[in-house]
């Protein structure tokens, strides 16, 4: 879960600008800029744009970050994250299919998601000797629930303060969730390996995948944010 040795390049999203209820941004890849749209009509805490505090703390070592590990080389952009408050519905929708979706996750804490699509954990903060997040450190664990039927439900739980990267390996055009509990606030971001086009995607996964919130309970933080 540590190395990056042989790790490749993630092009992370570049927001750019918004409003309370939605968020344009970019990615940029070597063949492709692909247009992102996030909507949450109940509202984000707030929206960083390249300004402002560096919560995934890119002057540390690589290494050591809770984002990379053996598939991600490079930590998420510096300020740039979206934060979120209210329990609701949120969707984010790409200008075309984009491969293996890395989400980077700052502060878990009072929240878990839960997913109708399986991920792989690639790295957690104060884990397998990686640092501690900007707030401290946690736990993140994966839980598959049988929902009956052939349907399966995917967690992703924590205690404390969890900073992380998971990765939903396939190709997509558009993600959705919908977090179930308040907390101000606990932020993303999310990168990929390239587009469809660009990248060798073996196994073909649904084009879109949806992202139920889990309410978890938080542990104390090394700092306080809110």
């Amino acid at each position: 879960m540590v190395s990056v040795a042989n790790a490749g390049v993630i092009y992370w999203a570049d927001w750019q600008s918004g409003t309370s209820t939605e968020v344009l941004g970019e990615f940029t890849t070597t063949t492709s800029s692909v247009d992102i749209t996030y909507t949450n009509n109940q509202g984000i805490a707030f929206l960083q744009t390249g300004t402002g505090t560096d919560y995934f703390e890119n002057s540390q070592s690589a290494a050591l970050s809770p984002y990379t590990s053996s598939v991600v080389d490079n930590i998420p952009t510096a300020s740039e994250m979206i934060a979120l408050q209210n329990q609701g519905d949120q969707t984010l929708s790409f200008s075309e299919s984009v491969a293996n979706i890395v989400f980077s996750y700052v502060s878990l804490n009072l929240n878990g998601y839960s997913f109708d699509q399986d991920f792989d954990i690639l790295s957690v903060g104060s884990v397998d000797g990686k640092s501690s997040g900007y707030f401290g450190s946690g736990t993140s664990t994966k839980n598959i629930v049988d929902l009956g039927n052939g349907e399966f439900e995917y967690q992703l739980l924590g205690t404390g303060e969890p900073h992380g990267t998971i990765q939903f390996k396939g190709a997509f055009q558009q993600v959705s969730w919908r977090s179930l509990s308040d907390e101000y606030w606990n932020g993303f971001t999310i990168g990929i390996e390239g587009t469809a086009k660009e990248v060798d995607v073996s196994v073909p996964e649904p084009s879109t995948f949806a992202v139920f919130a889990l309410g978890v309970m938080g542990l104390v933080s090394r700092r306080f944010k809110k």
